[in-house]
């Protein structure tokens, strides 16, 4: 096969890759979570350069946050358990960061984790006049002490939705955390329904789980008297059923990110099918580092092109019945 082919092929399968999220194009399926790795500008400018499609920052709050004390992270046999407790820089910060990534060929996405309505209002208006593609607001995060995730309270989530979805023309998307019943999921879906959400992130990590150190005879992490929100493998089957029930739900009217346990191709193929328009990597991104983008990506790549699909767009949602 001559050079012009290969180069055709590449190119090929490169483009199979491409999608959108909220109608902002995305070079590939696969980029970075708001968590590990992104909260400082050098950080954002290692996935700026990587495979990531995507420049997702870290969840910010109004003011900065040194987060929870240490140790807050532990790696475990498949994935990881953390109570990281939003350490970020504050939102002014990551306001500037915006417009210092814009213009590197991929969409910068904020994250905004309100403390209070007010928070919520604050950082969405700010990110609405900023350089960002996408605001995801963070209604999931386990991790604070007396703050109980907002979208298990869907009361709060409508009052959430009515204060920040008219603020501005940027897309603005939910990060949700897991829910394990469909009379939430229709729950959730009719509020987002009723809104102008443009995407949802399926999932943040699952919450208040607890790993002991046999040797020690003490939890791995310190706050919370050691309980914290489980990550990676650990989570990829609650997460591929949100994806598949939002997706059923929504009827392609929202994106969905899906999130949780994606660490090889074959996991995003399992989002893909179950619905998912892009996939984020967290736990392998922090135990692998940026080469990971690249490697999934190429990964999935060689998935589409065995199965013969010539898109994403050929694949997405289409989970057979057994």
């Amino acid at each position: 096969m001559s050079s012009n082919i290969y180069l055709a092929a590449s190119i090929f399968f490169l483009m199979a890759l491409n999608t959108s999220v909220a109608g902002v194009a995305l070079g590939g399926y696969v980029c970075n979570a708001s968590g590990p790795r992104d909260a400082t500008l050098e950080e954002l400018e290692v996935i700026a350069n990587s495979g990531s499609s995507a420049i997702v920052m870290k969840s910010c709050t109004r003011e900065p946050r040194e987060g929870n004390e240490e140790p807050r992270y532990s790696r475990l046999a498949f994935g990881a358990i953390q109570s990281m407790g939003l350490p970020n820089l504050g939102f002014k910060a990551y306001v500037g960061f915006a417009s210092q990534l814009a213009g590197r060929g991929k969409p910068v996405v904020a994250s905004v984790a309100g403390l209070s309505l007010e928070d919520f209002v604050l950082m969405v208006g700010a990110f609405q006049d900023s350089a960002v593609d996408l605001i995801e607001v963070n209604l999931s995060c386990p991790n604070l002490a007396g703050k109980p995730p907002v979208a298990y309270d869907f009361s709060r989530t409508a009052e959430v939705l009515d204060a920040v979805c008219g603020l501005g023309s940027k897309p603005v998307g939910l990060k949700l955390p897991p829910y394990y019943d469909f009379v939430h999921h229709d729950a959730a879906c009719g509020l987002i329904a009723s809104h102008r959400v443009g995407f949802v992130t399926c999932i943040n990590s699952i919450g208040n789980a607890l790993a002991i150190n046999p040797e020690t005879e003490a939890p791995v992490i310190r706050p919370k008297g050691g309980f914290g929100g489980l990550c990676g493998d650990y989570i990829k089957p609650v997460a591929l059923a949100n994806v598949r029930a939002f997706f059923e739900r929504l009827a392609g009217k929202v994106s969905i990110f899906g999130v949780g346990g994606v660490k090889s191709g074959s996991d995003a193929f399992e989002f893909l099918l179950a619905g998912a328009d892009a996939v984020q990597v967290a736990t392998a991104f922090e135990n692998e580092g940026p080469a990971c983008f690249g490697r999934i990506a190429s990964e999935l790549e060689l998935i589409l092109q065995r199965k013969g699909y010539s898109s994403v767009d050929g694949v997405k949602g289409r989970l057979k019945r057994v």
